[in-house]
């Protein structure tokens, strides 16, 4: 009996990594009557007589489990959101870090193509920096240069299983190319008439980096608040989930109720407005979303 970590999944062959190399698994056959599928990224005992014929026997609890890309036990996201070209959308980025709230990953905010920014520019690199650093998110802010980049990003990498999300079109692919060039992953340029990227990668497979794992494919493609409800939504907001406790209503929603400690907050500058906009419309969205099903 071994113990290791799925690393890749296909045509029905778990590939399962320990200290020992990597070891290509079947699952085991009550799997499919105990509804249990393997997931890359699970940690699972196995066993395993040569590298080419083992057998999944069992997956331990998992710390998360995302549907789209299908992966499990994510430490990190590195959202990636370029400054310009596509252009910086903070409602998009604050989408980003409620799901990796509401999935207990920590998330670290690259902020690339920092040099495209001119003085015509609306965004203010130094405005976005202090509003996340303050909620306590760390902040990365890299050029044009993949490389740079990279050497930036490498220690955020160590003995983590990451996984890279954000704008399309912004470069994750060629970032993923830059950490492990045999890869080979297909980039897309940007759709000049769009004015933004198409989606390229195709399937999940975590890669050995800074001895951790990175998954090969972009995190959170489903933006659509699965499993986040009205009452969870807040506790997604760091800033305004410290404040909750303060307001005069037990259940406050923080949208219409008297004495709401958070809109207080907001009024007197303490939570940025933005965010407290973006809360308001996720809230919607997702009672929205409730009514249709």
């Amino acid at each position: 009996m071994k113990e290791g970590r799925i690393i890749k999944a296909l045509s029905g062959f778990y590939y399962v990594e320990n200290e020992e190399g990597v070891f290509q698994c079947r699952g085991r056959g009550n799997f499919r009557k105990r509804k249990i599928t393997p997931l890359v990224g699970d940690r699972v005992t196995f066993e395993a007589e040569n590298k080419t014929d083992g057998y999944v026997l069992d997956v331990h609890e998992r710390d998360n489990e995302l549907v789209r890309p299908p992966i499990a036990n994510v430490e990190q996201a590195v959202l990636v959101f370029s400054a310009q070209e596509p252009d910086f959308s903070p409602q998009l980025l604050d989408k980003f870090l409620v799901h990796a709230e509401a999935n207990e990953i920590e998330p670290l905010i690259c902020l690339s193509k920092i040099d495209l920014l001119d003085d015509e520019t609306e965004f203010s690199l130094e405005d976005v920096e202090k509003l996340y650093r303050e909620i306590g998110y760390s902040v990365l802010s890299t050029s044009i240069y993949v490389d740079e980049t990279i050497q930036m990003l490498r220690p955020y990498l160590q003995e983590r299983v990451s996984v890279f999300a954000g704008q399309s079109g912004v470069g994750k692919s060629s970032l993923l190319n830059a950490l492990k060039p045999e890869l080979k992953l297909e980039t897309a340029e940007i759709s000049r008439h769009l004015g933004r990227g198409k989606h390229t990668t195709r399937h999940v497979e975590l890669i050995p980096v800074e001895n951790g794992y990175v998954a090969d494919t972009p995190g959170f493609s489903s933006l659509d608040f699965q499993g986040i409800t009205p009452e969870t939504l807040a506790v997604c907001f760091p800033e305004m989930e410290q404040l909750s406790s303060e307001c005069r209503f037990r259940q406050c929603t923080h949208v219409n109720e008297p004495s709401c400690a958070v809109k207080d907050a907001v009024d007197q500058g303490e939570i940025a407005s933005s965010r407290y906009e973006h809360y308001v419309q996720f809230r919607e969205e997702i009672q929205n979303q409730k009514r249709r099903y």
